[in-house]
């Protein structure tokens, strides 16, 4: 049983991911690879994005 709650909540972490990588603001390339990067490695691919990931467009003021 808690081997199918630890499944789920690695599946909704990675469509969490996938999401918020293709709303990024990242290059295509980027994304695709980002993406088959979590697809092949769930668990470990998903914990790369975490830290290393393309995050959103941000500016900072001057």
């Amino acid at each position: 049983m808690e081997y199918g709650i630890l499944g789920l909540l690695v599946l909704i972490l990675n469509i969490y991911a996938v999401v918020k990588i293709w709303t990024s603001g990242a290059a295509l390339g980027g994304k695709l690879l980002w993406t088959l990067l979590i697809l092949v490695l769930p668990v470990i691919g998903f914990i790369i994005w975490f830290f290393a990931g393309p995050r959103g467009a941000t500016r900072a003021t001057v």
